[in-house]
């Protein structure tokens, strides 16, 4: 097992339990700010580990905007005193009353969302006038995906009308290119080039009509060394894996490599039901099931495997060299998807020095904190 994985206190650590290798995170952190050249063109997304101490881990690196998926993940980044945060998430219904509450119970904070379409606007207007409180707002532009997003032909009329919304404060765009996940680094720099030209030429337009373009939100971490690459004024980039990386990253992007992963899942043998099988206790409540069943994780140092189940409890593998497990036995998943495996996990047990420590509180994969 390679030896940054090294840890001389597992014995007493129950499994399936998730560990956080702090040093390993403090070098991502470090290798971010390196390839995008600048603190400053950083907006990390949280929803990967909604942990407070990497929000301060990444403030002292100097950055000071996040993204985030939800009310809670924002709340937790102002009680952290982040000073700025986007919500990169459509907000409707009573959400849109909890974003007034987190304006006005944190001031420190200056918070933005996002809008693809004029219902939501005129919502968000409606919750803005009678909270009495103003919010910046990007536009969500669909760059591919057809996740969330307004097209480019219809987007300059919406920005306009938002720009004249009372209350609201016009601040970009959101380019997110979750699609745009080829292996290969030079077809993603293609991918970018097919959608970015008529943004840029709308961005223009817009300016020169005296509303303000300040920035342009991009990518996530597939494209992130290609935004990151762009010499374009207001570009942020919004990686959110690379701060614990996976399986999944760190096998199919060779541009990535320099990132390690930072956190596994402690998983014991529990079983040896036939005499080429062997079950250990990661089941999908510990280990994301979001990628196909057999492709959900790697264990470290051992390959010669099949999975043949993943259950709620259990992991099951077919293997030629079962006699070398017995109950008990332990190793280190990595879970292919990082993301949504942290959320599984209420704490993160924290390695540092070769010795788990600290325990972490995954403090927002609550939906609701105080507000």
């Amino acid at each position: 097992m390679a030896t940054q994985y090294s840890v001389t206190n597992l014995a007493k650590l129950f499994s399936p339990s998730l560990l956080f290798f702090e040093e390993l995170i403090e070098a991502n952190l470090k290798r971010v700010v390196e390839i995008a050249g600048s603190s400053d063109r950083l907006r990390p997304h949280v929803k990967t580990h909604k942990c407070p101490e990497i929000v301060q881990k990444a403030l002292q690196q100097g950055i000071t905007k996040h993204k985030c998926a939800t009310i809670a993940e924002a709340e937790m980044l102002a009680i952290e005193k982040v000073p700025d945060v986007l919500i990169s998430y459509p907000l409707v219904g009573p959400n849109l009353q909890r974003l007034t509450a987190l304006i006005q119970k944190y001031p420190a904070t200056s918070f933005a969302i996002l809008v693809d379409h004029p219902t939501s606007l005129k919502m968000l207007e409606q919750a803005l006038c009678e909270a009495g409180v103003k919010v910046r707002v990007l536009l969500d532009l669909d760059v591919g995906q057809h996740r969330t997003g307004i097209c480019v032909e219809k987007a300059g009329d919406l920005y306009r009308q938002l720009a004249s919304t009372k209350n609201v404060i016009p601040d970009g765009f959101q380019l997110y290119d979750g699609h745009n996940n080829q292996p290969e680094l030079e077809s993603r720099k293609k991918g970018v080039e097919a959608f970015l030209e008529p943004i840029l030429q709308l961005r223009s337009l817009l300016e020169k009509q005296g509303i303000p373009v300040p920035r342009l939100v991009c990518g996530g971490t597939p494209s992130f060394p290609v935004h990151a690459s762009l010499n374009i004024p207001g570009v942020e980039c919004s990686p959110g894996t690379f701060v614990l990386h996976d399986a999944g990253y760190g096998e199919k992007y060779e541009d990535l490599r320099g990132f390690q992963p930072a956190a596994v899942v402690l998983t014991r043998v529990v079983s040896k039901p036939t005499k080429d099988r062997v079950t250990f206790d990661v089941g999908t409540k510990a280990i994301a099931s979001d990628p196909p069943a057999g492709k959900r994780l790697k264990l470290i140092g051992f390959d010669n495997f099949e999975p043949v189940g993943h259950n709620e409890e259990h992991f099951i593998i077919q293997t030629p060299e079962a006699d070398r497990f017995q109950p008990g036995d332990w190793m280190y998943a990595v879970p292919i998807h990082i993301c949504p495996t942290v959320a599984l996990h209420a704490t993160a047990y924290v390695v540092k020095g070769q010795k788990v420590g600290e325990q972490w509180k995954i403090t927002a994969r609550d939906r609701v904190l105080t507000i």
